[in-house]
Parts: structure tokens; C-alpha cells; sequence
């Protein structure tokens, strides 16, 4: 079973962001100078650790290879949600990836959408894209070059902004999987429910180790506002992906997200040996 994971805060500024990005990064502790003890979260093993563990809540599943052709509307009002980390076509990380995809791939069976992408960006409208386009979105999956494409923007927007993040607030691969997983859910912004708002409650109450602080302590407080966000639409009430998946693995202080791991998501039980 897909969970809705495209909350509305969930790219409200998407546009914006991805094109100040590379101009304004996060800003960097000041005194964000300690290095990180162990592989970080970009280490090739722990990232496919990261990707297993977001597809166990985002699709019921650890296989996140298999969701490339992945597409339906789940009825949360953000149109169709599809690929390796939900891109939707009302929240313009789809159209995104479309564009991008036809500029790597001109006349590609997704490029004819186009202009119909761009009119329903920011609504729930399937208009222009019936009845064609779920069917050539999983065609499109067959070519290496789309499946490339998804795995580029997932980067760009979520993966790599998360990883770096928590390498400047001193954090090792747990933290810097919390900043992901809490992108792809919430997105980045000024709402009080994205990720940078979560980072912004939890460094009310303790420091990460970048300022000083106890990783864990921080790590807690940070879990803490991510679960107050969540709890803020009903169509994350469940934050078992927190509860029993990450906040597990920090209780073992398991810092560095080393397998073996067992969690559960959605009374779902998961292992990666």
C-alpha cells in the first residue's frame, strides 16, 4: 500500500528553491568545523540504507528500485504522485523532472505533457494528462535515462540538501537520514511544517554537536518537532515512521545506521541485515 507522503507545505516554495539553492545554501554553523567520525550518509552503502528505509514508509516496501514506474493519484490533492520519492504533478517537482528529462531527452513519450504540467502546477487537475500519461510514465520508465533523471532531481531537492545540512550541524548518518526523510515529507520553505522550520523548533531546546551540543540530545528534540509537524495534518497522524523506525535506532545509539536494523512502519516490520 502507497501512505500519502506529499503534505501541502510539501514544496510550497519547490520553485524557488531548487533555483536558489546552488546561490544560498544552508547556512553553515559557525563553528561547524568537526568532521564526521564515520561514513556519512552520501557513503554509497548508507545510501541505499537511506533509500530502503524512505521506500518502507513511502511505498510498504524496500525495494525503492521498483517504484521508477510507480504512479497514481492517492486522493491527498497534490494530482499524480509517482517515481522514487513521490514527485507530484501538483507541487512542480514533477514537471521538473520532465523538463529535465526532455532535455536530456528531447521527443521523449513525457515531453508532449509539458504544457499540461505547467497548467496544472498547484492544483489537483489531471487535465491534459488523461488518460495517456500513467501509462507512458511507466514506459518512460523503461529507459535508463528517465530512471537517471529521478535519481538526480531526488538529489538536487532532497538527498544532497539534507546530507549537507547535517554535516554542517556535525551530525552522522542517522541525523543527516532525519533531515532527509524529513524533506521528503514536509519539504523546504518558510511554513512552520518544513524542514527548516522542524530544524528551527528542535535548536530551541538543544544544540547539535556543531554548537556544542549532545548529538543525541539534539537528534531527540529534533524528532520531537518532527513529530509536532506531522501531527499538524491529519494525513500524517501516524509517525510510526519516526516512533518506530528512527527514534529506535537512536535509542540503541546507533549514530552511524549500521546494520543490522529493524523497525517498523505502519505496524509494518522491516529488517536489513
Amino acid at each position: 500500500m502507497r501512505h500519502p507522503s506529499t503534505p501541502a507545505a510539501r514544496r510550497t516554495v519547490l520553485a524557488l528553491f531548487g533555483a536558489a539553492l546552488a546561490a544560498t545554501p544552508f547556512l553553515r554553523p559557525p563553528h561547524a568545523t568537526a568532521s564526521v567520525r564515520a561514513a556519512g550518509l552520501d557513503d554509497p552503502a548508507k545510501k541505499e540504507i537511506a533509500m530502503r528505509l524512505v521506500s518502507s514508509a513511502e511505498n510498504s516496501s524496500l525495494d525503492w528500485k521498483a517504484q521508477y514506474p510507480y504512479i497514481e493519484d492517492i486522493g491527498d490533492g497534490r494530482g499524480y504522485t509517482a517515481g522514487i520519492i513521490g514527485f507530484c504533478s501538483g507541487t512542480g517537482d514533477m514537471l521538473d523532472l520532465v523538463e529535465l528529462y526532455t532535455d536530456r531527452k528531447p521527443g521523449n513519450v513525457l515531453a508532449k505533457y509539458l504544457p499540461a504540467l505547467r497548467r496544472v502546477d498547484g492544483s489537483d487537475s489531471h487535465d491534459g494528462l488523461d488518460p495517456g500519461f500513467p501509462g507512458d510514465w511507466r514506459r518512460a520508465a523503461r529507459d535508463a535515462q528517465f530512471r537517471r533523471a529521478q535519481d538526480d532531481e531526488r538529489d538536487r531537492v532532497y538527498f544532497d540538501p539534507a546530507v549537507r545540512q547535517g554535516k554542517a550541524d556535525g551530525l552522522r548518518a542517522l541525523g543527516q537520514f532525519a533531515y532527509y526523510d524529513a524533506i521528503v515529507m514536509h519539504g523546504d520553505g518558510t511554513d512552520p511544517v518544513s524542514f527548516r522550520s522542524i530544524r528551527k523548533r528542535a535548536l530551541r531546546t538543544a544544540n547539535p554537536p556543531a554548537l556544542g551540543g549532545d548529538e543525541v540530545t539534539y537528534l531527540d528534540a529534533f524528532l520531537d518537532a518532527r513529530v509536532w509537524a506531522m501531527k499538524q495534518e491529519e494525513a500524517h497522524s501516524d509517525t510510526s515512521r519516526v516512533d518506530t523506525a528512527q527514534r529506535v535506532f537512536l535509542r540503541m545509539r546507533n549514530l552511524d545506521l549500521d546494520p543490522p536494523l529493524d523497525w517498523k512502519v505502519y505496524g509494518d516490520s522491516y529488517h536489513i541485515g
